[in-house]
């Protein structure tokens, strides 16, 4: 019993820290989505339009008001969602953040309409965007790394488009949008999956076969390294496709698949350094948005497994990373630091990164139990 006690304080008390980052946000009045943040002063770094992550504030919103039934969050969670509305015909297969995070965990919590409506619209359009040659969603032109690379290009950060894809087309009772989704699921695995389980970040294609030229990275250590966001991107494409279509059980194969090889693979600490292959000195950064992710796709798929034993050690490592996260890297001012973004260019690589802190507080909140519906 004393130990119960103590884990629910332990949770409790971490929920609290992130309710507290989330409020000193909405107190410093930002003019952008912030997107990097200081962890020494809590000083944002911004973007105008949200680029990739400001669906990820948005969604961290959501949250806070579903947990703490407060107007203040659910107010700005709305006023924020209408600035991304721009972005729902955006050239970009990272739609799939903006309006998963933005929107449809308005809908799943607090049945908001508007935000059900704009991920419809942002879906459909993603549908639209769909290769039917290369049977996937590109990268697009206006996606983060478009400027440097040509039009048969994909990445496995582009796979979370297909839950948004997938819960649009379920509402819609839109079969081809269905199909197109799942489609963008199977090949992803083709394109950037390892047969061991390890996942290449980046892939260029043969625009008129549609078949894979090359495979390679744009923020790993190496072409064949596994960059560590990359593995926990497909963590969380695949279990949440998988959640959504519970028929579809080669969907269930693949999360089991990726997340194994994060089981095998991750350090004793649970924290991923920021690409598996990079050499370990005092100076290899952790990168603990990736872990974050990784904890919240590894309780995810606790909920959905069918063999009972291995949905237990799913969800014990995910308390494990989730607890070292909260012991070692989230600071009295309720951020998670550490988030390691782009090395390779020098850019925020110790950082405060908003995508991490919607993961962990959305794995906290799970675990302590205060969200009503599953994300």
């Amino acid at each position: 019993m004393a130990t119960l006690q103590a884990d629910r304080t332990f949770w409790g008390e971490a929920q609290a820290k992130i309710l507290k980052r989330v409020s000193s946000t909405i107190d410093q009045n930002l003019n952008g989505f912030p997107h990097i943040g200081d962890p020494k002063t809590g000083e944002w770094v911004t973007t105008p339009d949200g680029f990739w992550t400001g669906g990820f504030w948005i969604g961290e919103l959501w949250l806070a008001a579903s947990v703490t039934g407060e107007a203040r969050y659910l107010e700005a969670a709305k006023r924020w969602l209408e600035r991304l509305e721009p972005r729902v015909e955006s050239k970009t297969v990272f739609r799939g953040f903006l309006f998963y995070y933005g929107a449809v965990i308005g809908a799943l919590l607090h049945g908001d309409q508007k935000a059900a409506a704009l991920a419809e619209d942002a879906a459909q359009s993603l549908g639209r965007q769909f290769d039917p040659i290369a049977n996937l969603i590109p990268l697009g032109k206006e996606a983060e790394e478009a400027h440097s690379v040509g039009d048969g290009e994909a990445n496995i950060d582009g796979l979370p488009a297909a839950p948004v894809m997938l819960w649009a087309a379920k509402r819609l009772r839109d079969y081809e949008l269905r199909q197109r989704a799942l489609k963008h699921a199977y090949r992803s695995a083709e394109f950037f999956l390892r047969d061991d389980g390890g996942v290449i970040q980046s892939a260029s294609f043969d625009t008129a076969t549609g078949e894979v030229n090359r495979r390679y990275t744009h923020k790993g250590y190496a072409d064949d390294s596994i960059w560590t966001r990359a593995q926990a991107w497909a963590m969380l494409g695949f279990v949440l496709s998988a959640r959504l279509e519970p028929k579809e059980t080669l969907l269930v194969q693949l999360a089991e698949k990726v997340c194994d090889w994060w089981l095998a693979n991750s350090p004793q600490d649970r924290v991923a350094y920021w690409d598996f292959n990079a050499p370990v000195t005092p100076e290899t950064k952790r990168d603990t948005s990736g872990t974050a992710i990784a904890a919240a796709a590894l309780l995810k798929l606790s909920q959905i497994h069918p063999d009972a034993n291995k949905a237990a050690t799913y969800r014990d490592t995910a308390e494990a990373t989730a607890r070292s996260l909260v012991e070692r890297h989230l600071n009295s001012m309720g951020i998670l630091a550490d988030g390691c973004f782009d090395p390779k260019n020098g850019t925020a690589v110790s950082n405060e990164l908003i995508w991490g802190d919607y993961f962990l507080f959305e794995t906290v909140a799970t675990i302590n139990g205060k969200l009503h519906s599953p994300v």
